[in-house]
């Protein structure tokens, strides 16, 4: 395939991905599934993994939604296959044991929605535009958007986006806890290269062990969660990154880990 469709940078264990069919506005096809699936599959066996940036090509469009061209004739066997592939992959890059974030700049509607819903957070530029507008294509969300939605901004909001399919601009979003911050283009990418050093420069295991606290003590009681993030913090000093961190901090330098 003559095109790159995503772009990988790996910056000291931080990558970034770059969705890359500008021409399309990003959106996802079969083939950008396929891509992307691969390359999270690749990133799923490395230790040495800091963070996940995922953002698209261009000003225009972080990704604008499936492809509609390639799922007007599909039938209802043909579009299960085509969303459950999506559903796994976008499952992969949120099971992701370090944070992931999307750079949100520009459209971000329908399947980029429920791609930027499974980051961690998101922020975005202020011209971007968000929204679950499948219903006026006569369907629902299929991506996770219908789960992962409420689960952001409530059950009353989501069910106001996907059901009147309105679009929200980059403020809204920011109102309703869709994104953690706003910010121009430029800001937006000065802000990656930032988050890039903060993470790289973060104890690895002590940043995976917070989300793995944060995002399985969700789905527990409180108690349980509370056990869990007990025996999280313990097994940070099992290590030699806990005694490198303090070490480093009375020592009055930084750590190196």
């Amino acid at each position: 395939m003559s095109e790159q469709l995503i772009e990988v940078v790996d910056n000291r264990g931080v990558l970034r991905l770059t969705i890359n069919r500008p021409q399309a506005l990003n959106a996802l096809n079969s083939a950008v599934i396929e891509t992307l699936e691969q390359i999270l599959v690749e990133l799923e066996g490395r230790d040495d993994l800091r963070a996940v940036l995922i953002t698209g090509a261009g000003e225009k469009s972080f990704v604008a939604g499936a492809d509609i061209s390639e799922m007007q004739d599909k039938t209802p066997a043909e579009a299960r296959e085509f969303a459950g592939k999506a559903l796994r992959t976008i499952k992969r890059l949120e099971t992701l044991p370090v944070p992931v974030v999307a750079l949100v700049n520009g459209f971000c509607l329908g399947g980029g929605c429920e791609l930027a819903l499974a980051c961690d957070w998101a922020v975005a530029s202020d011209n971007a535009i968000f929204g679950q507008p499948e219903v006026l294509l006569g369907v629902i969300p299929g991506f996770g958007g219908t789960q992962r939605l409420p689960r952001r901004v409530g059950p009353a909001m989501a069910l106001d986006l996907c059901t009147t399919g309105r679009k929200l601009e980059a403020q809204e979003a920011l109102r309703i806890g869709l994104v953690n911050q706003v910010m121009s283009q430029s800001e937006l990418q000065d802000y990656a290269d930032t988050l890039s050093k903060q993470l790289s420069g973060n104890g690895p295991q002590a940043v995976r062990s917070a989300k793995q606290a944060i995002h399985d003590g969700m789905d527990q009681d409180l108690d349980s969660a509370l056990a869990l993030e007990t025996g999280l913090f313990a097994l940070c000093f099992a290590g030699g990154e806990q005694r490198e961190g303090m070490t480093a901090f009375v020592e009055k330098r930084k750590p190196d880990f």
